[in-house]
């Protein structure tokens, strides 16, 4: 299978080094379009869809394949290596952080550096005391509301995720995307997402990393970065202005600079 048709991969950019955008759950390549130009002068960019999402090929999807975040690594990495790239620099948002953490654990020789934006490794509040900011009972009435009313389910969620602060017309474009999805599928991977605990890999991630931390985050509390900032080995922590879940579309300038500060800081 051609795996440019598959994840819908799209490559822009003047440089030699990659940047691979993963997009997070519900959404698509094209949430990457206001902070991926200020990069392509200097950097090869690519941007793709999941299998599922955007403009991916849906008949590639399998229920089995994708019912862990072991699927997507593995549309992460097949990517990566069939575009014969080296020394990637992810940008991984939301959930994607975590994929990109599983993909640069298991082949680091592929990567150098990861940029995780609104980052968790566990949504739930759990038994050992871990504040993840949702109940297992949210999260079932969540996935139950994309079940029986999917267009009320992205109605609710986007101006939640996007924030307060966000123009309206930011808003609805993220509703927008949210409908597209496959109502199924949008399910299935929400159900991967909230109910994934990875935190007891964080600790074997080696290559280099940045984690935004929003400052009013209505998906990730604020005291999740400082828990990654303590677990993972090699990493910078920046506190963020930004309000809301999706910093790279709401606040692009914001996120640019704290980005190439650390990619320019490590070169």
């Amino acid at each position: 299978m051609d795996l440019l048709k598959r994840n819908n991969v799209k490559i822009y950019g003047n440089g030699e080094q990659a940047i691979v955008c993963a997009h997070g759950f519900g959404c698509e390549q094209s949430m990457w379009q206001y902070i991926t130009p200020a990069f392509a002068e200097q950097y090869k960019v690519i941007v793709f869809d999941y299998v599922g999402a955007g403009g991916s090929d849906l008949t590639a999807y399998n229920a089995e394949k994708y019912n862990s975040l072991d699927g997507y690594k593995q549309d992460l990495v097949e990517v990566i290596e069939y575009l014969n790239l080296k020394d990637v620099i992810v940008f991984g948002h939301s959930i994607s952080s975590m994929i990109g953490m599983l993909a640069a654990i298991e082949k680091p020789e592929l990567f150098s550096k990861l940029i995780m934006i609104g980052p968790s490794p566990c949504y739930l509040n759990m038994e050992d005391g871990f504040k993840g900011g949702f109940e297992r009972s949210d999260v079932e009435e969540l996935l139950e509301m994309m079940e029986m009313n999917f267009t009320g389910w992205a109605s609710y969620m986007a101006p939640v995720g996007m924030g307060a602060d966000a123009p309206a017309h930011l808003k609805a474009d993220l509703e927008n995307v949210f409908v597209s999805t496959n109502p199924k599928i949008a399910r299935e991977f929400a159900e991967v997402t909230f109910f994934s605990d990875y935190r007891n890999r964080l600790g074997e991630l080696t290559t280099p990393t940045l984690i935004l931390q929003c400052a009013e985050d209505s998906i990730v509390p604020a005291h999740i970065g400082e828990y990654l900032h303590e677990h993972i080995p090699n990493n910078e922590l920046a506190h963020m202005e930004a309000k809301g879940h999706y910093p790279h579309i709401s606040h692009p300038r914001e996120t640019v600079e704290l980005i190439k500060g650390f990619l320019n800081g490590h070169e």
